[in-house]
């Protein structure tokens, strides 16, 4: 174990600063509150409106549970899961059993179980090991079965199976040979299939009697390929909607009828669309869902316009509708008012009337959480960077998002990077502004929802002009008096704890600290080790990232990792990782952490032997952060609730750097790394 002197932590910043003032009259919220398990989420009303199912704890963890609709509160537990939480659920087509997924410690091996609403033994589906069940069919017009995609008979690709509900048993419709998605109508015909293209992209063939055609009726390629995909037919079968980005370069909603005729129902040109309300009983489209800076409904036509209307007007916040009943007189609404925990609402369409439902954390009800500040930074190349700011409470005291005076500040990364930050009620936000600091995430260049050329923009760009834009943003907070420059950290999960190992590695002056939830280090290893199911998007992930199976492409991927930089790191960082992940596999924690101890250089190191991509269960999520929170405090500055007793409630093995952050001690017996 390395020896922590004085002025080896000096060097590297981990000298406790005192907390900002600013902070110090705002009560501290406990970690618990805002990480531990909600105490209900998830709710779903049945088809037949006469049950509404929610997720929620039982003997400390989250279980499936159901109630009547005409008395919520007379809500029984279904299922008993004693260590993985349950975490979506969704019903059956006859309102007879709730059917959800669950893994094994994060391997992602999902199985498919169905409970039935009177009770009994959780019944499993898909008993087969080292197989991920993806369903793949719903119908409100066929109640006893639904079909689900199996990789059993070869990992990589899913074989189509009708799912009969009563008996269980399974009846292959389609074996996969090669096909990387399907689509299925209302009468549970398989319609459409998709093959990828070498170039990255797709090509959608017509099925007919369970047999694919040979001529693709859309192709596109790589540009296309994350904002174009077909939606879903009308239960009638003549109308099939797309998302579609083809000669324009946001996607959007069409609709194309059995002759091929395409309509345009909505875009905008800001903004990828492809969510929105679609009848329970027509699957007709009735509203798109737009989301450039908020997230807001724009109805089609006038079936739902009054029902948005009312309810926009209810001022809670923005809402999701999250379930409707097959005759639609019931719809379930989250609100989220961003600075209070979020709020379910049966919403009785013929009256007009709101009755809440449940606070998904009571616990949070007058907790001093503050505001998001969604805007717009310009990239030093001019592209629009939507992001947003969240500032300590009374930083800002015109509520405006622009600081009184500087504070430290966490960029905070989001994954994917194919994925988005969005505007909303954010744990991570709260709890790192409550502690002093402002929070800044930053849809960077490769981010989706913005368009196919923003998407474009970063292909190849892995450690380069996506880390640039990162850069940039932290450039703009200093000049807008947010923070200063060395007072900002890096904190991700996936490709936010890449981006985080990139920010140390290859700008070390950038930042005083990182914090990489379960990020790769090295690209040509992590793109080795990825699951066999993603067969279908390797081309696409080659072609955005660098391709492994060629000398250029290695040679570019081995530039991009910050395993090759790991020497070049001065400041502290902290890396968290669990053990099962099949993403990012260990080894990928494993292989810094060890270079960095063969340079003597102060990394600490946590592992969850029981997670895998990220830590679902929240007795090691809250344990995690506990250690996350003293470590920014060492390094930033700010509040922190001492680590405690949360790290023996949970699996966390610290393997290495126990002595680099405060209150922190070394796992007894601990594995050798790389084991």
């Amino acid at each position: 174990m390395l020896k922590a002197t004085k002025l080896a932590l000096a060097a590297t910043g981990m000298i406790l600063a005192a907390a900002p003032a600013l902070a110090q009259t705002v009560p501290l919220i406990e970690r618990a509150k805002l990480f531990g398990n909600p105490e209900k989420t998830g709710a779903r009303l049945s088809p037949d409106g006469k049950w509404i199912s929610f997720i929620a704890p039982r003997d400390g963890v989250l279980n499936v549970w159901v109630a009547p609709a005409s008395d919520p509160a007379a809500a029984k537990p279904l299922t008993a899961e004693k260590t993985r939480p349950i975490r979506t659920s969704f019903w059956a087509p006859d309102s007879s059993q709730i059917l959800y997924v669950n893994d094994k410690g994060g391997d992602e091996n999902f199985r498919l179980y169905g409970v039935a609403v009177t009770g009994g033994e959780a019944r499993d589906y898909t008993p087969f090991d080292k197989v991920r069940v993806e369903p793949m069919g719903v119908s409100p017009l066929i109640r006893d079965r639904i079909l689900i995609g199996l990789n059993n008979r070869d990992p990589r690709w899913h074989d189509v199976h009708s799912l009969d509900l009563k008996t269980g048993k399974l009846t292959l419709v389609m074996q996969n040979d090669g096909y990387g998605a399907f689509m299925a109508d209302d009468a549970l015909n398989v319609r459409l299939a998709s093959r990828p293209r070498a170039d990255g992209g797709d090509d959608w063939f017509p099925v007919t009697a369970n047999k694919v055609g040979t001529t693709p009726i859309v192709s596109y390629g790589l540009d296309d390929s994350l904002t174009t995909q077909p939606l879903g037919f009308t239960t009638d079968g003549k109308t099939l909607y797309w998302a579609d980005s083809r000669d324009r370069d946001t996607g959007a909603i069409v609709a194309e009828d059995a002759a091929g005729k395409a309509t345009v129902v909505a875009q905008d040109a800001r903004v990828d669309l492809g969510g929105g309300l679609f009848n329970p009983k027509t699957g007709v489209i009735e509203a798109y869902e737009q989301e450039y800076l908020k997230s807001e409904y724009v109805p089609v036509g006038d079936a739902v316009k009054a029902d948005l209307a009312f309810l926009k007007a209810q001022n809670k916040g923005e809402f999701t509708v999250t379930s409707r009943t097959d005759a639609d007189d019931k719809w379930l609404i989250a609100f989220d008012a961003v600075n209070a925990p979020a709020a379910t609402y049966v919403y009785d369409r013929r009256a007009k009337t709101l009755t809440l439902l449940y606070v998904s954390r009571p616990a949070l009800v007058g907790a001093p959480l503050v505001p998001m500040h969604p805007m717009v930074i310009k990239s030093r190349d001019g592209l629009d960077l939507v992001s947003y700011l969240t500032l300590p409470k009374g930083a800002d005291a015109n509520g405006d998002g622009k600081a009184d005076k500087p504070v430290p500040m966490v960029l905070f990364v989001h994954g994917g990077p194919w994925g988005r930050d969005g505007y909303g009620y954010n744990s991570y936000h709260q709890w790192m502004a409550n502690r002093g600091y402002a929070v800044l995430s930053v849809n960077f260049r490769a981010s989706t929802g913005f368009g196919k050329k923003f998407l474009a923009a970063g292909n190849m760009e892995w450690g380069k002009k996506m880390h640039d834009d990162l850069l940039d943003a932290t450039a703009w907070a200093v000049q807008q008096g947010v923070t200063t420059k060395d007072k900002i950290a890096i904190m991700g999960g996936s490709y936010g704890g890449y981006a985080t190992l990139a920010g140390v590695a290859f700008t070390p002056d950038a930042f005083a600290c990182g914090v990489d939830i379960v990020g790769p280090s090295n690209l040509n290893t992590l793109l080795a080790a990825i699951p066999p199911y993603w067969e279908a998007g390797k081309q696409q992930m080659y072609r955005r990232m660098g391709n492994p199976t060629t000398p250029e492409g290695q040679a570019i991927l081995k530039d991009r990792s910050p395993l090759f930089a790991a020497d070049k790191i001065t400041k502290p960082l902290l890396i968290g990782q669990g053990a099962n992940d099949p993403r990012v596999n260990v080894r990928e924690s494993d292989q810094i952490v060890d270079a960095m101890k063969a340079k003597n250089i102060p990394v600490t190191y946590v592992v969850f032997p029981d997670e895998g991509h990220g830590f679902a269960r929240p007795v090691n999520n809250i344990a995690f952060n506990a250690v996350t929170e003293n470590f920014l405090a060492g390094c930033l500055g700010g509040r922190a609730e001492p680590v405690g007793d949360a790290l023996k409630a949970s699996t966390a093995e610290v393997r290495h750097g126990a002595e680099f952050v405060k209150g922190l001690t070394p796992t007894p017996a601990q594995p050798a790394t790389g084991e």
